[in-house]
């Protein structure tokens, strides 16, 4: 346990960052999973939704850098694969 008052100060801002990281990696694995789940229906117009919104959530997450810029521009990448891939098999 730290003695320092200072040391004590970094804990805890470090304890309220790390639970604010945890709810921000939840809220954007609900929204791949989310997306995932309309991909697998095939359903294109939701898949589409949530794809818009998945992309948004994840270029928060990564404004913040709770998340590296590089995974979140490789995740929207290969959900706009799978997307496209929706589109091209409802053709």
């Amino acid at each position: 346990m730290a003695n320092i008052k200072s040391a004590k100060k970094r804990i805890k801002v470090i304890a309220k960052k790390t639970q604010e990281n945890k709810k921000r990696r939840s809220m954007l694995k609900t929204s791949i999973r989310r997306f995932n789940e309309a991909i697998e229906a095939g359903d294109l117009n939701l898949a589409t939704e949530k794809f818009r919104y998945a992309e948004k959530k994840i270029n928060q997450v990564a404004s913040h850098n709770t998340i590296h810029k590089n995974k979140a521009a490789r995740k929207i990448s290969i959900m706009a694969r799978q997307l496209n891939q929706l589109k091209q098999a409802n053709q």
